[in-house]
């Protein structure tokens, strides 16, 4: 049997002790690292920020254990993008991961034509010149589209089916965010044409104009509201919800989180599933492919939620033909 005395086993644990920091951290700088870009706060972002870890572990990487992750938000400050983007490419991070709407993609763009980077984009990235075709993008940056943007004309239809007596309409949207706000703006007017309804286009880029914005909706009499795709909206979609209740205004939202806090109807893309297919791209870059060779992936998970439990309390008779549509009626 092996004797020891009480110091020569202090000193070897002493010994172990430094050498083990020593391996870790050697280990800890040859891990590839994510620099994660959000347009608002983690807590705002808990959800998306679920799924996009849950992509990374299908392509096999988990945070702290084979992949770090420097984070970086904007709350809600887009102006902030090109100095949170200095940093991260100032610190050599391996993949560039902008998953928070239009933004902090042309941020990226900008910073880096080297860094491989990763978006999620509620617009066409083509039309956007963020790539060159979806099939190639060509350049260093790939990710998924959503087309939330695109469906803006559906949006009016059915808010129309569910409040037909209302002759005005209003968008709103975010002057911070053009790409969006233009296209919304386009597409809505061609419908309500189309559907003989007027609409106004109302704008928003702080909490304060919330309030403004309700009070000129009561003053233009409009019966009800579409709110555009857009980050600082959607971090914001439980008081966007309790605005719209208390000012009694039927109100078509662009996600499934904002039904779930109390809006009346929304129909958009599967938030979840688009940041889950964003988790699988960063991790097969990681693993060596380009981004140049990865088709754009376009999220073709649309989904229709129905309040009806705030439906009742606005009054409303939801017709069947739109029950008859829902992927979740919320009671």
């Amino acid at each position: 049997m092996l004797h020891m005395s009480r110091r020569e086993f202090i000193t070897l644990l002493g010994g172990a002790a430094v050498a083990w920091p020593l391996s870790a951290r050697a280990q800890q700088s040859t891990m590839p690292v994510i620099g994660y870009l959000g347009s608002e706060s983690p807590d705002a972002f808990a959800g998306r920020l679920r799924a996009f870890r849950q992509g990374l572990s299908e392509a096999g990487y988990v945070e702290g254990k084979n992949l770090a992750v420097e984070y970086r938000w904007a709350e809600n400050q887009y102006d902030r993008f090109p100095a949170l983007l200095a940093d991260l490419v100032r610190r050599e991070v391996t993949v560039i991961v902008a998953v928070t709407g239009t933004p902090p993609v042309f941020a990226a763009k900008a910073a880096t034509t080297t860094i491989p980077i990763v978006f999620v984009t509620a617009a066409d990235p083509v039309a956007l010149g963020l790539v060159a075709s979806l099939n190639r993008p060509g350049g260093n940056l790939t990710g998924v589209a959503t087309l939330t943007v695109q469906l803006g004309a559906k949006q009016l239809e059915m808010l129309h089916e569910l409040v037909p007596t209302a002759t005005i309409f209003a968008l709103l949207v975010n002057p911070t965010n053009p790409t969006n706000a233009e296209t919304l703006s386009r597409d809505l007017q061609a419908a309500a044409r189309t559907l003989g309804l007027q609409l106004h286009v109302l704008h928003a880029s702080t909490e304060r104009d919330f309030d403004t914005v309700f009070a000129t909706l009561s003053r233009l009499r409009a019966a009800a509201l579409v709110i555009g795709s857009d980050p600082f909206f959607n971090s914001r979609s439980q008081q966007l919800a309790a605005l719209a209740f208390r000012h009694a205004i039927p109100t078509m939202y662009p996600f499934r989180e904002y039904a779930i806090a109390g809006g009346l109807i929304s129909y958009g893309n599967s938030f979840a599933d688009a940041h889950r297919q964003s988790g699988v791209y960063t991790g097969r870059i990681l693993k060596g492919e380009k981004p140049a060779d990865l088709p754009v992936q376009q999220s073709t998970k649309v989904e229709l939620i129905l309040n009806l439990r705030t439906a009742k309390a606005l009054g409303l008779d939801v017709p069947l033909s739109l029950l008859g549509r829902a992927d979740e009626v919320i009671e």
